[in-house]
C-alpha cells in the first residue's frame, strides 16, 4: 500500500478509524488540536460519532459511557487536559472498560507552554488518579509507530478490558513523515464483549450493570486483587522496548519518543568519533521493560538517561539497573528540546573527555 505523508496527530486519527474507533468526545487544546479536528470531519464518513464536549471531565465521562456499551471509544488533550481526565480514568479502570487516550505532551508543570515535553511520565505511568490502578502505556518514537501503536493500542484495551494511553510529546505530533495505513487486522484474537451494556434484548434478558462502586470491603479487595493479576499478565506479556547498537557499548543511552530519535543522531556521530554507544529504548513505559537492562548491563560501562523533564523515567532506570552501574542524567526542560551535540558532550564527559 502507498504511503502518504501526513502530520503526526492526523496519523494517529487515522489509524484510529481504521481500528475500529467510531466514538470520539474531547476538548480542544495545542499541540494536539489536529487530533479532534480530523475525527471532526472524518468520522461521520463512517458512521461515528465526534463530540466537542464542554470540558476534559465531561469528554472523559463520555468515553465511559461508550465504552460501557462496548463500543471503540477514543479521546485525545495534552498534560493539563489529561490532568483533568484523571478522576474519570480512575473510574474507568476500576470499572474494567477499554478505551484509547492520547496525551500528546506539551510543557508544564500549569498552564506550561505548547513546546514538546516529556514530563508526564510519572502522571502515566504511576497512576495520574486515586486509588491502586494501572494504564498501559505506549511511547511511539515516529509516526509510522504512533500508527501501529494506535491500533494495538485499541487490541489490548479490549483484550484486558482497560484504558490504554499512546503518549507522545508534541513534536511527534506536529512533525510530518511518509505513513502507511494498511488495512486493519487484530493483532491477536481478541475476546467478546458479553460485559457491555447492550440492553436486555442482547443479554438473555439479564440487566448488564457496569460500576467501580464497592460498599463490602471484602469484595472491594477482591476486585482489586483481580485488577493486579491483570496487571501481572500485562508486566509477563506486554514489554516491548528496542536495543540499537548495544552489544559493545561503553555507554548506553535510555531514551524514548522526540528524545530516542536525537539520541540515535549522537550515536551516529559517536561511531565517527570511535565512541562504542547504544539506545536502550522503552516502548512500553507502562509495563517498563526491566528485562532489557538484564540483557545488556553487563556489557555496558555506564547509562545516560535522556529526557525531556527534570528525570521522572529516570526512577525506573534506577530500579532496573539496581545500582549494578553508574547512571547519569540529562534533561532539558519547559518545552526545550535537547540536541545531538549536548548528548555527545555527555557521552564525551562519562567516557573521560574522548573523542572530544
Amino acid at each position: 500500500m502507498a504511503k502518504k505523508l501526513m502530520k503526526g496527530n492526523e496519523a494517529i486519527a487515522a489509524a484510529a478509524i481504521n481500528a475500529g474507533c467510531r466514538f470520539f468526545f474531547g476538548y480542544p487544546i495545542t499541540p494536539q488540536n489536529e487530533i479532534p479536528e480530523y475525527m471532526s470531519r472524518e468520522l461521520p464518513k463512517v458512521g461515528g460519532t465526534y463530540v466537542q464536549a464542554e470540558s476534559e471531565v465531561a469528554a472523559i465521562n463520555m468515553v465511559y459511557g461508550a465504552a460501557g456499551a462496548g463500543a471503540r471509544v477514543l479521546t485525545s488533550s495534552s498534560s493539563p487536559g489529561i490532568s483533568l481526565m484523571q478522576e474519570g480514568i480512575s473510574y474507568i479502570a476500576g470499572a474494567e472498560l477499554p478505551c484509547v487516550l492520547v496525551n500528546i505532551m506539551r510543557a508544564g508543570p500549569g498552564l506550561g507552554g505548547v513546546q514538546p515535553a516529556q514530563a508526564d511520565y510519572f502522571q502515566a505511568t504511576k497512576g495520574g488518579g486515586h486509588g491502586d490502578y494501572r494504564v498501559l502505556v505506549l511511547a511511539p518514537a515516529n509516526l509510522q509507530e504512533a500508527v501501529d501503536l494506535t491500533q494495538l493500542a485499541f487490541d489490548l484495551a479490549d483484550k484486558y478490558r482497560n484504558p490504554v494511553l499512546v503518549l507522545a510529546d508534541g513534536m511527534i505530533g506536529q512533525l510530518m513523515e511518509p505513513v502507511e495505513l494498511s488495512p486493519y487486522r487484530p493483532a491477536f484474537a481478541l475476546p467478546p464483549k458479553d460485559w457491555a451494556t447492550t440492553g436486555t434484548v442482547h443479554s438473555g434478558g439479564r440487566q448488564r450493570v457496569i460500576n467501580s462502586l464497592y460498599l463490602y470491603p471484602d469484595q472491594f479487595e477482591n476486585h482489586i486483587r483481580a485488577l493486579f493479576r491483570k496487571y501481572t499478565e500485562m508486566e509477563r506479556t506486554e514489554v516491548r522496548y528496542e536495543l540499537y547498537n548495544c552489544d559493545e557499548a561503553d555507554v548506553v543511552i535510555v531514551a524514548y519518543g522526540t528524545t530516542s530519535r536525537i539520541a540515535r543522531s549522537t550515536i551516529e556521530k559517536c561511531r565517527r568519533l570511535g565512541l562504542r554507544v547504544g539506545l536502550l529504548r522503552p516502548i512500553t513505559l507502562y509495563p517498563f521493560p526491566l528485562v532489557a537492562f538484564d540483557q545488556v548491563v553487563e556489557r555496558t560501562r555506564a547509562f545516560l538517561v535522556v529526557e525531556m523533564s527534570m528525570g521522572q523515567m529516570l526512577d525506573d532506570v534506577k530500579i532496573a539497573v539496581a545500582g549494578r552501574r553508574p547512571i547519569s542524567f540529562y534533561g532539558r526542560t519547559g518545552g526545550i528540546v535537547p540536541t545531538s551535540e549536548e548528548i555527545l558532550k555527555q557521552v564525551q564527559e562519562l567516557l573521560g573527555g574522548h573523542g572530544a
